[in-house]
């Protein structure tokens, strides 16, 4: 009766990790690399490290965007979508 017990709290705890832990992380994976796959020349965005600007041109994994300093290239990770999604709300 006791191992028994253990072994239902032991998969409830793994069910509970799953639900709560990896499902929202997956999902928020997906959102991510659609959003990366989903941008385009010209929109405004906002990288991870706070610099906003427009993108000027896209490659695979790259990006180089336009800043009011001049022009910067970087990866395409870089971006947030949660504070780009922010700017263009407000903008729009």
């Amino acid at each position: 009766m006791g191992e028994s017990t253990i072994y239902i709290q032991m998969g409830l705890m793994l069910v509970v990790i799953v639900v709560f832990m990896i499902l929202p992380a997956q999902r928020k994976a997906k959102q991510e690399k659609s959003f990366e796959a989903e941008i385009k020349v010209g929109d405004k965005i906002v990288t991870k490290s706070g610099i906003h600007g427009r993108i000027s041109e896209l490659a695979e994994t790259t990006i180089v965007i336009e800043t009011m300093s001049g022009k910067l290239k970087m990866e395409r990770s870089a971006i947030s979508r949660e504070m780009t999604q922010a700017l263009n709300k407000k903008t729009a």
